[in-house]
């Protein structure tokens, strides 16, 4: 265990301190106003994919999420690569103490461990670390708790009452993580440092959540994957900010999680539509969504649609400033970064900081992102939308689907431009 003397200062800031902090990197030349589309007619078509929906009346029981979150999964896969007795590690977002929809949904992930205990599964283990803002783990010791904020925003109970366990890496200090590669080709410039329990688990069920991200834009399931990674690989991945996107997209490729990732699913019945991760405006449709695919790829692509959708009923006040740095320009982007980078490394750090671009992302096909996983996973998925108990309304499965169509968007993106 981690002695409780550090011998390193603990920051633990809020928002506004932390829009402060931010400044910090202000006199290291990272800053630009520039603004850059992703240059659509790169982007190829891929492979068909499906992604199963599930609507959920506003106001709708804990039971009827539950119920909505089980049955997506069982539309999404047959659980055939479940063998009796394997154990299913269950990915959340617990950035922060936050309670849903800052925080994957608890209730749903008490279901999922249900289900998978149906299914078999001998030990369903529910693993995440929390962000720069609220844990730092050193070799040197740990300050702050990833247990504590998940007592605040309900997940812990809700895996104990559903009999499943609770693995935090940062407990069992620095060394609980071990190096693995990512994809030929990648943006890393070291193997990106991931906890141990990865080679132990058979199985792994991503459960993000759907949000507006104040660096990335959104926060989704491959973003998600940042909760995986140590300090160390946290702080390359801030610092050298021009492949920014690109690399917690190719997080996903190591083997330890891309060779074992078998479902995704989101419970979207509220969405945070600005700021993120830890708080922002939040919208809650008079139906909302459970979105569930064996593809991250897909499920992403469908979880982008909804939020950008979800935006259009968010006021105009909400969507600028402070209140929604990312709408703002890059040059707030890049400094929240570095401020970022100041929490994990310090000035010598943050210095070296690369700028960080932002994009309009207003179109699932602008998206970095995506952008870096279509060009990963062989193009853009044709993705068809499942709704087998039709209880989406027709009006929105429509909407979403012209959201992800490649060819509409591309046409549509030129008429834009001309």
């Amino acid at each position: 265990m981690l002695k409780n003397n550090l011998t390193y200062q603990c920051f633990f800031i809020g928002r506004r301190n932390y829009l402060r902090e931010s400044f910090i990197g202000a006199s290291a030349g990272l800053l630009s106003h520039n603004e850059k589309k992703i240059f659509q007619a790169e982007i190829k078509p891929g492979e068909p994919a499906k992604v199963f929906l599930e609507g959920v009346r506003r106001g709708s029981s804990e039971d009827v999420i539950a119920e909505a979150v089980w049955n997506a999964s069982l539309q999404a896969t047959d659980f055939s690569w479940l063998s009796r007795g394997d154990s299913v590690l269950i990915k959340p977002a617990n950035n922060s103490g936050e309670k849903y929809p800052a925080t994957t949904h608890p209730g749903s992930v008490a279901s999922m461990i249900k289900l998978l205990k149906e299914k078999g599964a001998g030990r369903v283990i529910v693993m995440d670390m929390a962000g720069i803002e609220h844990v730092k783990l050193r070799p040197d010791g740990l300050c702050g708790s990833t247990r504590e904020l998940m007592k605040r925003n309900g997940l812990w109970e809700a895996v104990e009452k559903a009999d499943g366990e609770i693995y935090l890496p940062e407990e069992e200090g620095w060394n609980a993580f071990f190096e693995d590669g990512p994809v030929s080709g990648s943006h890393w410039k070291n193997g990106i440092m991931v906890p141990k329990k990865l080679k132990e688990v058979d199985h792994i069920v991503l459960m993000p959540r759907v949000s507006r991200h104040p660096l990335a834009g959104a926060t989704l399931g491959l973003k998600a994957a940042v909760g995986y990674i140590r300090f160390d690989s946290r702080l390359e991945y801030h610092r050298d900010a021009r492949s920014f996107y690109e690399k917690h997209t190719e997080i996903n490729t190591i083997p330890s999680i891309q060779n074992k990732l078998r479902l995704i699913l989101s419970t979207a019945t509220k969405v945070q539509t600005t700021f993120g991760p830890d708080n922002g405006y939040v919208v809650e449709p008079e139906t909302g969504l459970i979105i569930a695919s064996t593809s991250i790829v897909a499920h992403d692509m469908v979880a982008l649609a909804w939020l950008i959708e979800s935006r259009e009923s968010t006021p105009e006040k909400e969507k600028k400033g402070a209140r929604d740095p990312y709408a703002t320009n890059s040059r707030l982007v890049s400094m929240l970064n570095s401020g970022v980078v100041f929490l994990l490394g310090g000035l010598k750090e943050t210095i070296k900081t690369q700028r960080l671009q932002k994009y309009d992302i207003s179109s699932v096909f602008n998206d970095p992102t995506l952008y870096r996983a279509f060009e990963i996973w062989g193009g853009a998925p044709k993705v068809e939308l499942k709704d087998e108990s039709a209880s989406v309304p027709e009006q929105l499965r429509k909407s979403l689907t012209n959201r992800i169509i490649l060819e509409n968007n591309l046409e549509r993106s030129k008429n834009e431009e001309k």
